[in-house]
């Protein structure tokens, strides 16, 4: 929710009190840079009025605008939470090599030549590295900078390249400094010595400028079966 702006937050909240005709507050799985695309996201809320799962969820994307669509409604354990129990997500972010006016909105277009093998080598020291304060977005709240990896690594898709990343938490505005700084190693600006440096530094100014938001796109949220009460 923001005071003087238009949220996610606010208009499913809005959406679910008016069709279930109780006040309703929903808790998202996390928040995203302005401009970032989720191709899926997770939300819970607590209601006592009982109703059709599969009723609501046709009727709420009847309500809805058409930039926010919902796949599913499902019954979850009371003390289920959308935040505090994902194990993992991952993002996506498109990088398309050629002007393209369709992909305009929704990838970065970089022109560059690109050391994909390179970048990938890039990778396997994040993935063995946990603390990432230099790619973490300056006079955050958080209290640790320690995250686990579980997948990093480019892919060539046609003309586009994509970057995926999978881990237990990210700190704010992480993956698009860690793109931005890995694209700077890509072109040979850095060197894998230097992305190593980079990292031991827990220096924000030190590492690569972040990339537009509109090419990242958080793309899934894993949580235990045990939080459904249908399972």
């Amino acid at each position: 929710m923001q005071p003087n702006a238009t949220t996610v937050q606010a208009v499913l909240n809005h959406a679910l009190s008016t069709l279930i005709k109780t006040p309703l507050s929903c808790m998202g799985a996390g928040r995203t840079d302005k401009g970032v695309h989720a191709l899926q996201m997770m939300a819970h809320f607590d209601c006592e009025q009982s109703f059709d799962t599969s009723e609501i969820s046709c009727k709420l994307n009847a309500f809805l605008p058409r930039d926010i669509a919902v796949k599913s409604i499902k019954k979850v354990q009371k003390d289920a939470h959308a935040r505090f129990d994902a194990l993992s997500r991952t993002y996506t972010y498109r990088i398309s090599t050629i002007k393209d006016v369709f992909k305009f909105e929704k990838s970065h277009y970089f022109s560059r030549i690109l050391d994909l093998r390179l970048m990938n080598d890039a990778c396997q020291i994040l993935k063995n590295c946990d603390d990432f304060e230099c790619f973490s977005k300056a006079n955050t709240d958080v209290k640790t900078f320690f995250c686990q990896i579980h997948k990093a690594e480019w892919v060539q898709t046609h003309t586009d390249i994509e970057f995926i990343i999978k881990a237990d938490r990210f700190l704010r505005n992480m993956v698009r400094s860690i793109v931005g700084t890995l694209l700077d190693v890509g072109t040979h600006t850095t060197s894998l010595e230097d992305f190593r440096e980079i990292i031991k530094s827990k220096d924000r100014s030190k590492a690569g400028a972040s990339v537009p938001a509109k090419g990242l796109y958080l793309t899934e949220i894993k949580y235990p079966n045990t939080i459904y009460s249908d399972v």
